[in-house]
């Protein structure tokens, strides 16, 4: 069983966990070593966590205990210890991308998001799981295998931050960051009742990134609550000279409070988006009783959904072609090492034409316009986040949803990108349980930019529910399901082709 001591630890806020800190009521070391623990306990049975520096984060954890003690202020994450999503370039400290090509790659820099975690003081512990390159809302990759759900370890975890989300759910970090192309933030969050959100592209700033103007796919940040998740965003967001897209706003915009009263607010609530898309009864029957929780509230709430048309077309053209930009070498350099779907998708991408990335961009401006004008009626949309409950790990997608068959494995999630067509910033906050204890999460859109609209709307609704207070069972394992974690690679590695792209794709 678990230490209650460590189990008050591990389930803290993350911003409690700063303050004490900060207070000298608890050392970084201590903060360290009851989720090193935790990680002990509760890793082998959902493998989120696939590289880890034990040794290497103890030493930053007592660097930071020092230098409070020298009497420096420490940064807004003080010695919180995170592990990295394993597509996010961490320097010295191996960077896999879920790739056989690059599972011994070390990179010499830092990609901007972890850059900034560092700066704000949070203590390396290596990194989390995450599918071959991100492609895919399922996470499980041919180095470290399947991720798997902590509420039930036969279900996916989501993806492709599926690694990041068990991870929080499990206690094993209190914040993670994460990237969302066609759901990857939101996904894993439902799949795993924690929060993830996506934010508009440039509030988040990419680097390195080969298309610097791309706005489809967006990094972001996950935690337990909306108040963490708000915290980490006011680190991660913010101009940075690098990224053509960056937001003006400065990242403090998001440290204040997030209480307000939404009595007043205009919500437009759709369960299958106007009938476009299909959706499990299951989780249906789950998010239908959310707005009457926000009707509760004071909202006025009813059943609209924008006009999407378009949106299919212009999400897989142009991730077809983000695709090929960013693989395409890499599968020329590597016949057949890359997994069948992304090397379809490559493959979709060299098939585009000028014109049909011109038509994508046509529809693309047309489609923002229309969300404009139904968030001039509506101050938010609610949606599923998953069109089903967390699915049988054993299989790359699930075949069908709602007795409709999918043809492929991003159909499964058009109640994700779909959204992220639009551009729009997107929340998913917990919002209960199927009857077998499955997690499930409400989608929570906002206005073009109106990141902090949405964060604040979240916060209400959890406020009102705590359903993201029920945490998975605890127990340990007799061994692991999947090989166990593997130490970093010191040594520098760098593949014959080419350094694999840190994407936030997905």
């Amino acid at each position: 069983m678990p230490n209650e001591e460590h189990e008050e630890i591990v389930y803290a806020p993350a911003r409690e966990l700063v303050r004490r800190i900060r207070a000298r009521e608890l050392s970084a070391r201590e903060v360290l070593q009851a989720h090193l623990d935790r990680i002990e306990l509760t890793n082998p049975r959902v493998n989120a966590i696939v590289t880890l520096l034990p040794e290497r984060a103890m030493e930053q954890a007592r660097a930071a205990d020092e230098r409070l003690a020298a009497g420096a202020a420490g940064g807004p994450l003080h010695g919180l210890p995170v592990a990295h999503k394993d597509t996010h370039a961490t320097a010295g400290i191996r960077t896999t991308s879920g790739s056989p090509i690059f599972a011994d790659h070390v990179p010499d820099t830092d990609d901007l998001i972890v850059e900034r975690m560092r700066a704000a003081g949070v203590v390396t512990l290596g990194k989390t799981n995450t599918p071959e390159f991100a492609a895919g809302s399922h996470t499980f990759n041919p180095i470290f295998g399947i991720t798997r759900n902590p509420y039930d370890p036969a279900r996916s975890a989501g993806g492709s931050s599926g690694g990041a989300a068990a991870a929080l759910a499990c206690g094993m970090q209190p914040l993670a960051d994460g990237s969302d192309m066609g759901g990857s933030l939101r996904n894993p969050a439902s799949f795993c009742n924690v929060v993830g959100f996506r934010p508009s592209p440039g509030r988040v700033p990419s680097w390195p990134v080969p298309a610097g103007w791309a706005t489809l796919g967006v990094q972001g940040p996950m935690a337990r609550d909306v108040e963490d998740v708000a915290l980490l965003l006011s680190v991660l967001a913010g101009p940075d000279p690098r990224s053509p897209i960056a937001l003006a706003t400065p990242g403090t915009a998001f440290a204040g409070p997030l209480g307000r009263d939404p009595a007043g607010l205009r919500l437009a609530w759709t369960p299958d988006l106007g009938g476009i898309m299909p959706v499990d009864p299951a989780v249906t029957a789950v998010l239908e009783p959310a707005a009457e929780v926000f009707a509760g509230l004071g909202c006025a709430v009813e059943e609209a959904a924008p006009d999407l048309t378009g949106a299919d077309e212009v999400f897989r053209t142009l991730r077809a072609w983000q695709f090929e930009l960013a693989f395409g070498a890499l599968l020329d350099a590597h016949p057949g090492a890359l997994k069948p779907s992304l090397a379809r998708n490559i493959a979709a991408g060299r098939a585009l034409s000028g014109a049909d990335v011109g038509r994508a961009e046509a529809l693309h401006t047309a489609l923002f316009h229309r969300v404009r004008e139904f968030f001039s009626r509506y101050d938010a949309l609610l949606l599923p986040v998953s069109q089903v409950p967390p699915f049988d790990a054993a299989l790359e997608y699930p075949p069908e949803v709602a007795g409709e068959p999918m043809p492929d494995y991003l159909e499964w999630m058009r109640s994700c990108w779909l959204i992220s067509a639009t551009g729009c910033p997107a929340l998913s906050v917990p919002a209960g349980f199927t009857p077998d204890g499955l997690p499930v999460g409400l989608q929570i859109v906002g206005r073009h930019r109106a990141d902090l609209a949405v964060l604040r709307l979240g916060h209400a609704f959890e406020q009102a529910t705590g359903y993201g207070l029920r945490r998975p069972e605890v127990r340990r394992v007799p061994s692991p399901i999947k090989p166990p974690i593997k130490p970093a690679i010191e040594p520098p590695f760098k593949p014959p082709a080419m350094r694999p792209f840190q994407s936030p794709f997905q």
